[in-house]
This record gives structure tokens, C-alpha cells and sequence, in this order.
């Protein structure tokens, strides 16, 4: 199902990148070789070739100075048959020429878990870029360096030196994480809560092996329901939302991404890469499909729930039921905090609850029984069965003299979904949610937890809401309306605020009368002609941020008042504007990312933009309709909407805007920077303020 705003269709395996059809020596191989396998129980070759010792499959030693170990991977292949797997346990300096080895012996795959490559300066960027020739030249996939590898429990297959990694169970849960340690992390966190893994790989320094590779490799990979997606930088924002997009068609994706807060600089030393905004990053990757959370913890809870429910397209409503008061209060609060549907049943719904539970109890929605009791599966069936309620929230202290919530669940037999909550500790809880984890149901150990679940459900069934527009197929026509005449308009630049408001006039927004003047006898003629009060600005392309060098007098009425304004500003060239009524300021711009290309913005506006920060970001194209939403996810959303008696804004006129200038960025790739601040909400339409422009060179 195509979602408003998408206008996309799922490419088929064959347009998929070479990394889903060549993983498979990677993650499936017949055989291994540990290359600079040791006897030394504390080196990392020893310590890896106990990891494998449970493989199923030949896990040859290659060491060319221990006579009792092969002396390279083609003679162990001689021995064991076919290696598809080597794992170079060398230091850096040497690892290039052993992939080399490797692949002459039949390798198809590697992983290098060793440090000192990019993420240790120059020399190990040297280390870095011989590996990459190599695996070039080769076509051997490669997995790092600097990874703690990966681990397959269904295969039996533990390609890390981390302790404990073996005893994660099989699951149905992918980890795909740059980070090795937080991959194992998010391994044994899926454990506990009774999940395991299908499959969970630290993608290190990614010289071959990208999280695009294993997303498109997990799309054909039936041990997986779900992905669980880490990220700290993104070296090709195209290629991972093309693979976030075509996974999510078939499995949820739920991304955690690093960098919220500053923390560049150690990202950078541990990954050997740039980081790319996190804002930026979440925004592109909701649009491809993902679910976003803001924590390892969140992770988990959200994708455990999504590995073994998937909602609808579309739902949203919520029936929340508990067996204790105290966690129903924080359950909903955190749902409605969330901004989550949670309907009132419909009085057939509330007179069937009535007739089992006692008249004190809130019974509306949510739905307080009061305590646990055999009761409780009656009221669950009768809230599932409310027309409004696409997913069941319940939460209940476990009591097992009081109630089998398992029982219960069975007995209820409900129609939607279920997301459990059970409370308590020691091994019977655990026994208990597992029963209900065996029944396909998500079971959480708190309300929190609950929440979060339910939130990636919904969250997951609106996917394909949000306008990415695959493959730069822009819904605005470059040669229709407004855009074309835009395009007329844009001219070599550079441009100054006149030009630039321009260019917006061109895509239908209103400008405030101006002139533009060389001298005061012009600017004396414009304040004639437009009449007061009028707005005096400086007129230099090469001054971005007018206010900040006194470029800007607001108000001027009289000869006099020009007169004192123009010696403040002290420049030849003056912009002579009429004042815009009053209204709520915006900031709408787009700009080429340099991980994703061209996105835009919208904003609370004005001289504090960036002090409020609240924004909503999308990568173009996208289209006015899914534009037209990004307003709603402003924190001052209601300012928009005539708080105390304010201006209304239009929703579809901002829509047509921002997908222009989205494809106004596509059509001129010079262009880098197209923003308009503020672009005013008035009872009369949106009029643009202020403008600017910018470009890396002229149009030749």
C-alpha cells in the first residue's frame, strides 16, 4: 500500500545492491579460517578460534610459523574443503596483504576485528585504505575493521571475541550497530527480556560492509522479523534510506541514532568517520519507514514488540487496561505524553465492561478493574472488541493467586493486538512473561515499557506518511507554474535579498512592495512611493545576517527618520520595504546536506530561530501534501492554529513552498542554501520577510 505523500514502489531483488545476494559467506558460510590463529590464550587469534569452536562446520587454523596449524588459507582449504569465512586476527600493517591471501585461497568473506586502522590517524588511514583496495580488487565482503564481529546463534556461529556472546539465544531479532560494543549490548539486552538474535553484527569502521549491505541482506533472511539499527555517521544517505525503505516494505526497522547532544568529536575517533547531523539523520530515516527511539533501552522494548507484532497501515487507536490504578495512570500518561490516540469506548463497549466490573472503577478508557481477578480476560475481550481500538495497552502486578494473565489473554481470545505489561521479579515473573512471549504477545516489565512498545507499533503502521519521494522523483513539476518561473528567476547570482525575494515570488509567496535603491535620493523617492512605515535594510549578498551588523531599521515614517536610518547603516545599497502585518514567524529553507543532499526545514521563525530549535526536518523531494505536515510536528504548533485570536496558517500554501524549494535544489545542484526567515503567518497568507540565497559557484 502506497501512503499519500510516497508515490514510490518497492524496486525487486535484482535492483538491490551486491550486498544482499554476496553476505551469505559472510553470514552463512560452509567453512572458516581464523587467520593468525595463537596458542597464547590471551591473544585475539586463540580467543577467536574458541568463539568458533562451536561452528558446525571446518574451522581451520592457518598460522604460516606454527608447524602445527595450516600455513595459509589455500592449504586449510586443501584440508577442509571449501573456506567461505576468514577471520584475520593480524595486525593492521599485514591485514591488507592476508585479505590478499585469503582470497587467493577461495575466502568470500572476512571479518578484521583489529584496531588501527582510520579511527588511529594517518597511519592506520593508510592501514585502511590498502584493505579497501584489496577487498576492491578482490570482491572478498569484508566486515570492519575495528569490529568485534558478529555472531549467528541459529548457526551456531560466534565470530567475536566478546565473553558470553555464545550464550545468546536464536531470536528473531536482527542487531545491525556501528558499534561492536553496542551491538553485544543490544545482544544481551534482547536475551534478558527472553528474545535472542537472529543475527547481530558491529559494523566497525565499514571499509566494504555497510548497515545498507545487511539491511538488504536481512530482507530475504526468514530467521528475521525485525531489525534493530544503531547509527553514529552515515557515509552514503542515499544507499541506507534506499535499503531502510525497501526492508521496512517487508520488516520493521527501528533506529537508534548517536548524537543528540555534542559529541562529534568522539564519534569521529571512534568510528573513523563524520558524523552527520542527528537531526537530519532521524528525520531521513522516519522517512524511509523507520521507527525512531532515543535509547538502548527504548531499542529494545520497541523492537522486541515489532518482532512479533505488525499493525495495520493506518492504526492509531489505543484500549488501555489495568489491574492496578497507580501503573494505569503512568502507562496513559506516558501514551497521551507520546500524543497517542486513546479513544472513549463506545457505551456498547462501556455497558459490557459495566456488567463485569464494579461501578466505582473508571471504565471509559482507560479501564481500572480495580484488582486482578478472573475477570479480567472479559473486560480485555470487551475493550478489543471496541471499533475505536486497534491495539490493547494492559498492565498488571503479577498475582498469581488473583490471576493468570496468560490465561486470561486465552480465554480473552481478542481480535487486536495485545502489548502486556506484567510487574514483579524472581523466576516464576519470568516464566510468566515467557508464556506470554510464547503466545506471540509483547510483554514488558513496565509501564514505560509498555509504551514505548505500543508507540513503535503505531509508529511502524503510519510508515510511508512522512513524503520521501524514492529516486529524486520530485510530485513538483520542474516545468509547471511557479517552479519554471522560479528557475526564470534565479539567474547567476550572487543575490542579494531583493534578488532572493524573487525567487520566492516565483514560488508563489507573497513578498512585501520594495524597492531596491543606490543612494538616498533613491531611497528618499522609494519611502514616497510606498508611503510608511517601511523597513530599511542593507542591500550585500555577501551579508547573510543583516540585524547582527546593524543592517536593519524598522519603522521609518518620515524623510527625517530615513535620513538617521540610512547614516546608522552606513552602505550605498538599501532595500526600502513596506512592513508586513503582524503574525507568527517561521523559518522554511532548504539546504544540501552533505550525507543526503537537499532537505528542508520548517520552523519557529524570526531572530530566535535557532534558540528555539524547534523544527521539523525531511529529505527532498518530498511532497506538498507530506510537507504540509511538518508543521504539526513543531513543539508551537499551536501558535499556528489562531492562538488567542492569531493568524491561522495555511497548511497547503506552506506544503506547495517547502516541495518547491526542495525541488528547486534538486533542478540547480550549485545551489546549496535557499532560506527564508521569517516567512510570516498573517490573517492575509504567508509573506516572506527576509530571503537569502547561496551557491558553491556561478551558473556558467
Amino acid at each position: 500500500m502506497s501512503a499519500p505523500g510516497s508515490q514510490i514502489a518497492v524496486p525487486g531483488p535484482s535492483e538491490q545492491h551486491r550486498g544482499a545476494t554476496l553476505l551469505s559467506g559472510l553470514f552463512n558460510p560452509g567453512g572458516v579460517a581464523v587467520v593468525g590463529a595463537s596458542r597464547d590464550r590471551a591473544k585475539l587469534g586463540a580467543v577467536m578460534a574458541r568463539s568458533l569452536s562451536g561452528f558446525p562446520g571446518p574451522v581451520a587454523l592457518v598460522n604460516p610459523r606454527d608447524g602445527g596449524m595450516a600455513p595459509s588459507v589455500a592449504a586449510a582449504a586443501a584440508e577442509h574443503g571449501a573456506i567461505d569465512l576468514a577471520v584475520l586476527c593480524v595486525p593492521a600493517a599485514v591485514t591488507a596483504s592476508a585479505l590478499a591471501e585469503a582470497a587467493a585461497g577461495g575466502v568470500r568473506a572476512a571479518v578484521v576485528c583489529g584496531g588501527g586502522f582510520a579511527e588511529a590517524g594517518p597511519e592506520g588511514e593508510r592501514h585502511q585504505a590498502a584493505l579497501a583496495r584489496v577487498a576492491g580488487e578482490t570482491g572478498v565482503r569484508v566486515l570492519g575493521p575495528n569490529t568485534s564481529g558478529f555472531l549467528v546463534p541459529g548457526r551456531a556461529l560466534t565470530a567475536t571475541f566478546v565473553p558470553g556472546a555464545a550464550d545468546v539465544p536464536a531470536g528473531r531479532v536482527a542487531v545491525v550497530a556501528a558499534s561492536g560494543g553496542v551491538n553485544h549490548a543490544l545482544a544481551f539486552l534482547l536475551a534478558e527480556a527472553g528474545h535472542g538474535v537472529s543475527l547481530a553484527v558491529g559494523l566497525g569502521n565499514a571499509v566494504d560492509v555497510g548497515a545498507p549491505d545487511v539491511l538488504d541482506h536481512l530482507a530475504d533472511d526468514p530467521a528475521t522479523t525485525a531489525v534493530a539499527l544503531h547509527v553514529e555517521s552515515v557515509a552514503d544517505g542515499p544507499r541506507l534510506l534506499e535499503a531502510v525503505y525497501r526492508l521496512t516494505a517487508r520488516k520493521p526497522v527501528v533506529a537508534l541514532v548517536v548524537g543528540r547532544h555534542d559529541v562529534g568529536a568522539f564519534a569521529q575517533s571512534h568510528t573513523g568517520a563524520l558524523a552527520t547531523s542527528w537531526r537530519t539523520t532521524r528525520a531521513a530515516l522516519r522517512q524511509a519507514g523507520a521507527v525512531l527511539v532515543g535509547s538502548e533501552r527504548e531499542l529494545v522494548d520497541a523492537v522486541a514488540a515489532l518482532s512479533l507484532v505488525r499493525l495495520p497501515a493506518g492504526a492509531s487507536g489505543v484500549g488501555v487496561l489495568t489491574a492496578q490504578a497507580g501503573p494505569g495512570l503512568l502507562l496513559l500518561d506516558d501514551l497521551r505524553g507520546r500524543g497517542i490516540d486513546i479513544p472513549e469506548l463506545t457505551p456498547p463497549t462501556q455497558a459490557a465492561v459495566g456488567e463485569l466490573l464494579p461501578p466505582l472503577t473508571y471504565q471509559r478508557n482507560p479501564v481500572d478493574t480495580g484488582r486482578p481477578g478472573p475477570e479480567f480476560g472479559g473486560v480485555l475481550r470487551a475493550v478489543a472488541a471496541d471499533p475505536a481500538v486497534d491495539v490493547v495497552a494492559g498492565y498488571a502486578l503479577h498475582e498469581p493467586d488473583a490471576l493468570d494473565l496468560a490465561a486470561a489473554v486465552d480465554a480473552a481470545d481478542a481480535q487486536v493486538p495485545l502489548v502486556v505489561g506484567m510487574g514483579g521479579s524472581g523466576p516464576e515473573v519470568t516464566a510468566a512473561r515467557h508464556a506470554l512471549l510464547a503466545r506471540g504477545i509483547p510483554t514488558m516489565s513496565d509501564p514505560t515499557g509498555v509504551a514505548t512498545a505500543v508507540a513503535a507499533l503505531l509508529s511502524d503502521a503510519g510508515r510511508g506518511l512522512h513524503g520521501w519521494l524514492q529516486g529524486g522523483h520530485t510530485a513538483v513539476s520542474l516545468q509547471d507554474g511557479h517552479l519554471a518561473d522560479a528557475g526564470a528567476e534565479l539567474g547567476v547570482g550572487p543575490w542579494d535579498e531583493d534578488a532572493a525575494k524573487r525567487v520566492v515570488a516565483a514560488l508563489g509567496v507573497a513578498v512585501p512592495a520594495r524597492r531596491a535603491c543606490a543612494g538616498r535620493d533613491a531611497a528618499h523617492r522609494a519611502l514616497a512611493e510606498l508611503g510608511g512605515p517601511v523597513a530599511v535594510k542593507l542591500l550585500d549578498a555577501a551579508v547573510l545576517h543583516k540585524t547582527e551588523v546593524g543592517g536593519v531599521r524598522l519603522g521609518v515614517r518620515t524623510p527625517a527618520e530615513l535620513d538617521e536610518a540610512l547614516d546608522a547603516i552606513g552602505a550605498d545599497r538599501v532595500l526600502v520595504e513596506g512592513m508586513a502585518s503582524p503574525g507568527v514567524d517561521l523559518v522554511v529553507g532548504a539546504r544540501r546536506d552533505p550525507v543526503f543532499g537537499p532537505v528542508v526545514l520548517v520552523g519557529l521563525g524570526g531572530t530566535v530561530a535557532e534558540a528555539l530549535a524547534d523544527v521539523a526536518v525531511r529529505v527532498a523531494p518530498i511532497s506538498p501534501d507530506a510537507a504540509a505536515g511538518m508543521a504539526d510536528e513543531l513543539a508551537g504548533r499551536a501558535l499556528l492554529d489562531g492562538w488567542r485570536g492569531g493568524p491561522v496558517l495555511d497548511r497547503a500554501a506552506l506544503g506547495r513552498f517547502v516541495a518547491a524549494l526542495g525541488a528547486l535544489l534538486h533542478a540547480h545542484p550549485h545551489l546549496q542554501d535557499v532560506e527564508v526567515n521569517p516567512l510570516r503567518v498573517t490573517a492575509d497568507g504567508l509573506i516572506a520577510l527576509d530571503a537569502v540565497i547561496t551557491a558553491d559557484t556561478e551558473v556558467s
